[in-house]
């Protein structure tokens, strides 16, 4: 599942049942953390009108820097492709997954070391299921005002947004380059 794993910013209207998303979370929580503190929460966002603001925040983010930065670094294919999830097509996924830190149950300096293995379980949990995702962070640019939308309180700090729903279309495996491109052997530069 690790090699078809593609990032789907496009989604139908079919609703995600409860199940499908509990199912994509226990995945999420079987992910390593420091300590074993498991520092993870997670906001569900179904509610039309609040993915409709995180969707605002993501396209505020966008257009007041996000695509100026990925123009020149993306082929024309993958930034109208982005272009076209910050704009809305993220927004418009049945479930927006809020994937916060809890500096209560973790050192604010290990979150992103606990929370982004656990949201990486979460996409491949979404596309074993035949569900599409994608991890987001454009509208964590305006993380005060995701913050007071979702009530977070000040020892809980979002770290990324992952749109969940049923593909628009099939994306088919992702492209990478082989291993022996980007692995080295005792020290850089020796071929692995």
């Amino acid at each position: 599942m690790v090699r078809h794993q593609r990032a789907h910013r496009r989604f139908d209207d079919r609703p995600v049942d409860d199940d499908l998303v509990e199912r994509c979370l226990e995945a999420a929580t079987r992910a390593p953390s420091a300590e074993n503190k498991q520092p993870w929460e997670f906001i569900v966002v179904r509610d039309p009108e609040r993915r409709a603001a995180i969707g605002e925040l993501t396209r505020d983010a966008w257009r007041a820097g996000g695509r100026a930065h990925s123009e020149g670094r993306l082929p024309a294919h993958l930034l109208a492709e982005v272009d076209d999830g910050a704009e809305g097509g993220v927004a418009a996924a049945p479930v927006l997954v809020v994937v916060c830190g809890n500096a209560e149950r973790g050192l604010p300096s290990t979150l992103p070391a606990s929370v982004f293995p656990a949201v990486q379980n979460l996409l491949l949990a979404a596309g074993a299921l035949g569900l599409g995702s994608a991890m987001t962070t454009l509208a964590l640019q305006r993380a005060d005002a995701l913050r007071v939308l979702l009530a977070l309180p000040d020892h809980v700090t979002p770290m990324a947004i992952v749109p969940l729903g049923w593909p628009a279309r099939p994306l088919g495996p992702s492209r990478r380059e082989p291993v022996a491109e980007r692995a080295h052997r005792e020290r850089w530069g020796e071929p692995w």
